[in-house]
């Protein structure tokens, strides 16, 4: 029988657990160690990101933790789907080292006071529009899982593509030893990206979610053919709008700094959407 991965549910199991991978990784070239953080609900997204992982690091980390400080009151924190035993089957099929579990008390125990604020693409006007709170948790909550397990390497989907950008300018600013490592959206058939969030979506929704996707496509086939950005992102949003969603944004931003781009010659360019089908919010982006 496949064994299961060591379940870590406070800060010192968690440190006396990774001591030996530590001690092996300084002893051993390729050795290290590596951490997915995800807030479990495991779809093939997740764990592809594993499968990455295990080719840079010997020894795996998955951290599970709905962090509560991500979430405005309006958000779905209660309603967060929340699947831990089938996660760990995922998870032992895929002979993770070990899952780092901490409940929300163990994460911000009482007198906890100190928060990491993020500007640069925290402070893009995307999600940070709509989500003023975000940036601000999910930097806290990756600082407090870096300085836990002190990876090597820390794994993240492109899919939060703002959120990529964030964290990884983050461990660059804050001197952190370890890379953050950016793998592909994982995507069904129909180009709809994957998601946790994917579950609430009626029959009708997800028939028209791929339009998110399809426009992206489209609109960046566009510009490389060199039409006007302007242009072709009021044309996507229409299309968007037409299909049944309540759009956000749909903007066309340098795949660095975020910042807005007139042109192809300010590139590398990033486009990204996020909308609201029904009472689920899905976000995606693409590179043109």
């Amino acid at each position: 029988m496949t064994n299961r991965p060591q379940v870590l549910r406070t800060v010192t199991a968690l440190r006396r657990a990774m001591a030996p991978y530590r001690k092996a990784g300084q002893s051993k070239s390729g050795f290290g160690i590596a951490l997915v953080p995800t807030m479990g609900a495991l779809h093939a997204g997740h764990l592809k990101l594993v499968a990455e992982a295990k080719k840079r690091a010997r020894r795996v980390v998955v951290s599970i933790f709905v962090n509560p400080t991500q979430f405005a009151p309006t958000e779905d924190f209660g309603s967060y789907p929340r699947t831990f035993e089938t996660d760990m089957k995922a998870l032992t099929a895929l002979k993770v080292d070990a899952v780092w579990a901490p409940t929300a008390a163990e994460m911000y125990p009482e007198g906890f006071a100190t928060r990491v604020a993020p500007e640069g693409a925290a402070l893009a006007g995307l999600e940070d529009k709509f989500r003023p709170h975000f940036f601000g948790g999910v930097a806290t909550v990756v600082t407090k899982l870096f300085t836990q397990v002190s990876p090597d390497f820390a794994m993240f989907g492109q899919k939060d593509y703002q959120q990529l950008r964030v964290v990884t300018q983050m461990a660059k600013d804050l001197d952190l030893p370890l890379k953050v490592i950016g793998i592909p959206t994982v995507r069904e058939k129909d180009g709809l990206a994957l998601s946790s969030r994917n579950v609430y979506l009626s029959d009708a929704e997800r028939a028209v979610a791929p339009t998110l996707h399809r426009v992206l496509k489209a609109s960046a086939q566009r510009i490389k053919r060199g039409e006007p950005i302007e242009m072709v992102m009021e044309e996507g949003a229409s299309d968007i709008r037409h299909a049944g969603f309540a759009l956000d944004y749909l903007e066309a931003r340098h795949a660095l700094s975020l910042k807005p781009i007139a042109s192809v010659k300010d590139g590398p360019i990033r486009l990204l959407v996020a909308a609201k089908i029904g009472k689920t919010r899905l976000i995606d982006n693409l590179g043109v």
